[in-house]
């Protein structure tokens, strides 16, 4: 869905350019993409670090292939290791490390194995996930910031393409389309900005939240089975996150 509301815009551009009469080539015009994408892209070097940049683009990833997040596949998860660890004992939760899904489950258990107390695993795993949050955020912030710098880059792109249509007042043959092709540049920064940058940045910031509810159940689920809870409080505690009733 993601990949297609970027076509179906692209889409409503361009179909809009035709239904005017205008052939998309039109909308071609390098200098015009080499201002907006590498003076955008430029600017952003000065705000964050290489491995920033790196991250954020290795993040893209994420627009097509999400993250696999089930809270209901968890909230199962969780409720058999609870009646494993009443019926069985803690230890026999070492068997369950295998069957979770991910590396947060995993360090949890083999923590509850180990003998870490309930309250010293629930401070673990909060600054695992505040960490991870911190680490993730640059992503976000690196498209916001791209979205607010191509705009302008736009502008500064129409600007230049102004002053070159100017030295053309005596070529009126030549000067309508300078003219058009200065515009370009104001396109390309606005869809830069408002089809693509800004879009994946709220599409990775729901994705944060997303894997952030989806740590905070399994935390509350551990440290349930921690405190030797009974597997109803267990279901209980993660019924707020699953949206589902505990009974």
């Amino acid at each position: 869905m993601n990949i297609l509301g970027v076509f179906l815009a692209v889409g409503c551009i361009l179909g809009t350019v035709v239904i005017e009469g205008t052939h998309p080539t039109a909308l071609i015009n390098l200098p015009a993409f080499l201002v907006v994408v590498g003076s955008s892209f430029s600017a952003c070097l000065v705000q964050f670090s290489l491995k920033e940049v790196g991250s954020a683009l290795k993040h893209i990833g994420w627009i097509i292939a999400p993250p696999r997040i089930n809270l209901l596949s968890q909230a199962e998860l969780l409720s058999g290791m609870s009646a494993t660890a009443r019926q069985q004992g803690i230890l026999a939760l070492e068997n369950s490390v295998g069957s979770a899904s991910d590396d947060f489950t995993r360090t949890g258990i083999q923590m509850i194995v180990d003998g870490v107390d309930k309250d010293a695993l629930a401070a673990l795993l909060n600054n695992a996930i505040d960490v991870e949050q911190q680490k993730l955020e640059p992503n976000v912030k690196y498209f916001e910031a791209m979205g607010g710098y191509a705009p302008t880059m736009g502008i500064i792109g129409a600007v230049l393409g102004l002053i070159h249509a100017m030295s053309l007042l005596d070529r009126p043959d030549l000067l309508g389309a300078s003219i058009a092709v200065a515009f370009v540049a104001t396109i390309y920064g606005l869809v830069l900005a408002n089809i693509i940058c800004l879009p994946i940045a709220n599409r990775l910031r729901s994705i944060n939240h997303e894997l952030a509810l989806y740590k905070y159940m399994t935390l509350e689920g551990l440290v349930s089975i921690a405190a030797s809870e009974n597997t109803m409080m267990l279901k209980r505690r993660i019924a707020v996150f699953t949206g589902q009733s505990s009974d």
